[in-house]
């Protein structure tokens, strides 16, 4: 007769001879939380191996991600389309079992993790993004969004700053549906973690308003069982679920040591832990009444038939929306967008006033905020200075049925892990908001919203010394360099209302990555440009003016702020009869992407006199300007003093701008 214990060794032995077969990897978190899992699948996570994709399904996050072959165990014996081989392949070159969760490598697959804690904060975002869902569709006879999010975390989840940003907004929220159970075995990489990890983690999460289950055996089935059914009876509390486990369980040599913890076993050990197990079988074979034990595909199409039922009813009675929710899972934006996009523009175009890009960007949610319901923007502690609401905007704390806007507190990095979040469960396009300067504390969240990729939409504002008189701690120098080097990262330096509204454009419609926009504190002149001028701008880079006689001479090219510098450039240049063409370049990356006889006619090869100019670190541009030209930037920290003040100070005048121009051309 099989037994729970013979299931759940099932992940034991699969993760050890995956890790042992690779060389490489961790076996030590899937023997030791292999019973929790057991039970949670087979009893309690509703889910559909045929569909990964049902929009009710549980979400299943493993924050703790070096733990991966668990994930990759389970996915496989519960039916899903990854098969044994796909397990033998682990760590491989293309597989779709890489060293690390991945998202969109194999199905099943919630979220990208490794980065501890990471996981966990994209799980507040999923809770987040149900509870959302459902207090704005459901009706009293109809519950179409009704699902939990399950998180497996451990010590060092929990010991990453992310997980006390995240956790304790997620307390406030009161995201019942969220479910954490924290791997508690006493052991990192390091050894015993007594040495420097000695929170009371119950009383810490009881603090932030979690229900705090403490002392399960997290290899007692029947505890384990317990500890669900009461946190599912919770509805307005989440809860972390203390399981006591041994790192490496069944390993007779190794279990509750940090040599489990990522190496494999050993050809020895593997064997004597067969042994331990009564685990007779040979390596990645797993017999049919255990296989049978854990295959989900027959309940799971049955969960998703009696939810289409349901979703069939509520089509029926409430068509609109239906069609509005569907629309919002699929990602696909209202089927005018286009046009609203161009009514957009041009009315941006038609006001010729002097703003900062961070007040355009505000007006740029106010005008594109009304067609998208989606949108779900928050700031970390800035709103009033990023921008980032509208008045459309309604706190989800005072009205979740229509709540649109999150207050997340001083939690930079919690906030762009939760929207990753939020943009992974579906229905909603997440913004953020706070200082350039302090996209730093988010950094690895942003990485990870390119590397997923998320469409997270990232506002950045107070982009340079422009700020002023806060001063080099606040003024971001290298910021704009360092985001442009992140793979997948859209990022965006408008130069004034128009390119600001065409980025948010361009942001909202992407699907395949992040967005940046960097934004001024400092108000800035509106720019002229024909409807062609308007349209490029959605290529990163574009000719914004040229000489009125002749060819250009030289190019000065610039993003931002610094634009209006090089148009003021270029007017006294004319005027010694010297052609200039400005070229504004908000994305440089995505003009660089451009197809050649773009490229070459905003600047043309043999143009090769040309002046970058940019109040940021001047490393970035030189294989934009090549070898002979010019680059007017910043190569020191700021300083406090007013913003006129400084820009003299560092040299980002026009004076200097024309002074490179000539220099160039001698």
């Amino acid at each position: 007769m099989t037994t729970r214990r013979d299931l759940a060794n099932a992940i034991r032995a699969l993760s050890m001879d995956a890790v042992q077969r690779a060389n490489s990897g961790h076996p030590g978190m899937p023997m030791g939380m292999a019973d929790i899992a057991e039970v949670l699948f087979n009893d309690y996570h509703r889910h559909n191996p045929a569909n990964p994709d049902w929009w009710d399904r549980d979400r299943f996050v493993v924050s703790n991600g070096h733990g991966s072959m668990l994930l990759y165990s389970v996915l496989h014996l519960t039916g899903y389309d990854l098969s044994i081989d796909d397990l033998k392949n682990f760590r491989q070159l293309h597989s779709p079992t890489p060293g690390h969760p991945e998202y969109g490598e194999a199905p099943g697959v919630e979220t990208t993790t490794g980065p501890l804690g990471q996981g966990l904060a994209n799980a507040v975002g999923m809770a987040l993004a149900e509870r959302l869902l459902a207090e704005r569709f459901n009706t009293h006879e109809h519950t179409i969004v009704d699902h939990h999010t399950w998180v497996f975390a451990g010590d060092g989840c929990l010991m990453e700053g992310v997980s006390h940003e995240a956790c304790s907004l997620a307390g406030t929220w009161g995201l019942g549906k969220l479910v954490v159970f924290y791997d508690d075995n006493n052991i990192s990489i390091d050894g015993e973690v007594d040495g420097w990890f000695t929170d009371n983690t119950p009383e810490r999460f009881r603090a932030y308003g979690w229900q705090v289950i403490d002392d399960v055996d997290g290899h007692d089935a029947a505890a384990i069982g317990r500890a669900i059914e009461q946190a599912q009876t919770n509805t307005d509390q989440p809860t972390l679920i203390c399981c006591k486990t041994e790192i490496g369980h069944g390993s007779p040599n190794k279990k509750g040591t940090a040599g489990v913890h990522g190496a494999p076993l050993g050809d020895d050990e593997v064997q004597a832990t067969r042994k331990q197990l009564d685990w007779p079988h040979a390596p990645f074979e797993v017999p049919d009444e255990i296989r049978a034990g854990w295959d989900a595909r027959e309940t799971g199409a049955e969960r998703e038939k009696q939810w289409q039922a349901r979703w069939r009813a509520y089509r029926d009675a409430h068509p609109k929306l239906a069609a509005e929710l569907e629309r919002r899972m699929s990602g696909a934006l209202p089927e005018d967008f286009d046009r609203i996009v161009a009514d957009i523009l041009g009315r941006m175009q038609a006001d010729n006033g002097t703003v900062a890009t961070r007040k355009a960007s505000g007006m740029s949610l106010e005008a594109f905020g009304p067609h998208l319901p989606e949108l779900l923007g928050g700031s970390a502690d800035l709103t009033g200075s990023n921008n980032t609401n509208w008045s459309g905007s309604v706190d989800i704390m005072d009205d979740a049925a229509n709540g649109n806007y999150i207050y997340y507190g001083v939690r930079e990095f919690g906030m762009t892990a939760i929207a990753n979040g939020l943009h992974l469960h579906g229905g909603f396009i997440p913004y953020t908001g706070t200082f350039l300067v302090f996209s730093d504390y988010a950094r690895n969240a942003v990485r990870m919203s390119a590397l997923i990729p998320t469409g997270a939409i990232h506002v950045y504002t107070h982009d340079s010394i422009g700020l002023g008189e806060d001063g080099p701690t606040h003024q971001p120098v290298e910021h704009v360099s360092s985001l442009r080097l992140i793979p997948n990262l859209d990022v965006w330096r408008p130069a004034d209302k128009v390119e600001t509204a065409a980025a948010w454009a361009a942001a909202l419609a992407r699907r395949n990555g992040p967005s940046a926009l960097v934004l001024t504190r400092q108000g800035l002149p509106h720019l002229p440009r024909d409807s062609e001028q308007v349209a490029s701008i959605g290529r990163g880079g574009y000719v914004l003016s040229d000489p009125q006689a002749g060819d250009p001479q030289a190019a000065i090219i610039a993003s931002g702020s610094e634009v209006g510098l090089a148009v003021a450039a270029a007017e006294t240049l004319a005027a010694e009869g010297i052609g200039v063409r400005v070229i504004s370049m908000p994305n440089p990356d995505l003009f660089m992407a451009q197809d050649a006889d773009y490229r070459e006619s905003v600047l043309p090869a043999a143009l090769d006199t040309r002046v970058a100019v940019e109040a940021g670190v001047s490393l970035y541009w030189r294989h934009i300007v090549g070898p002979g030209g010019k680059v007017i930037g910043m190569d020191s920290f700021g300083a406090s003093a007013p913003a006129g003040e400084l820009f003299k100070e560092f040299g980002l005048t026009t004076e200097a701008v024309v002074s490179a121009v000539r220099e160039a051309m001698d």
